[in-house]
């Protein structure tokens, strides 16, 4: 079964206005698939800690709905509304947005995924939780589903008995349409 790595950025919102909650619902479904990629909470302590707690949402509540429901986002938003004692009034939505996107990840945090990226760490670059939090996704994105099949297919294509003219990739292209077709 095939893991996901999450792509939806905290810095999304759905209908609600409220940030990080579209990727919250992405990952607490994924989980609840067995889906989500390794390393990847469905519910962890900070974003998704924080989205739940401003809101007064039960994390186990939310789990059992997913789990249970596989409901669509806007099906998700819905049953939020309808959480007992849920806060949804412009001044907590407002307030849970600032603290969102001012979070800034610490020192380690923000060196470990730039130098994951091979970029510069210089503290006034990219120092924001939800930025970081973005390249650190598609890093994983691409380590879990794009570098192995680059490889694999420079293999395939160094192995296939065709000579073209033209780029590698063009060259894998016209031979695997070969084979397909």
């Amino acid at each position: 079964m095939s893991k996901i790595v999450p792509l939806i950025s905290s810095g999304v919102a759905g209908p609600l206005g409220v940030l990080h909650l579209p990727r919250l619902w992405l990952k607490v479904s994924l989980e609840a698939r067995g889906k989500l990629a390794n390393g990847y909470p469905g519910i962890g302590k900070g974003y998704d800690a924080m989205v739940l707690d401003a809101l007064n949402v039960d994390p186990n509540a939310v789990r059992k709905f997913i789990a249970d429901s596989k409901p669509t986002y806007c099906q998700f938003e819905a049953w939020i509304k309808k959480q007992p004692g849920v806060k949804l009034d412009k001044a907590t939505i407002h307030k849970l947005n600032v603290s969102i996107q001012g979070y800034i990840h610490d020192d380690g945090t923000r060196k470990g995924i730039c130098g994951a990226n091979q970029i510069q760490d210089e503290s006034s670059v990219l120092p924001d939780a939800i930025n970081l939090n973005n390249l650190d996704d598609w890093y994983e994105f691409h380590q879990a589903e794009l570098r192995y099949i680059l490889k694999a297919g420079l293999a395939i294509s160094a192995a296939l008995p065709c000579s073209s003219p033209g780029s590698l990739e063009m060259t894998a292209a016209r031979c695997f349409s070969n084979i397909w077709l």
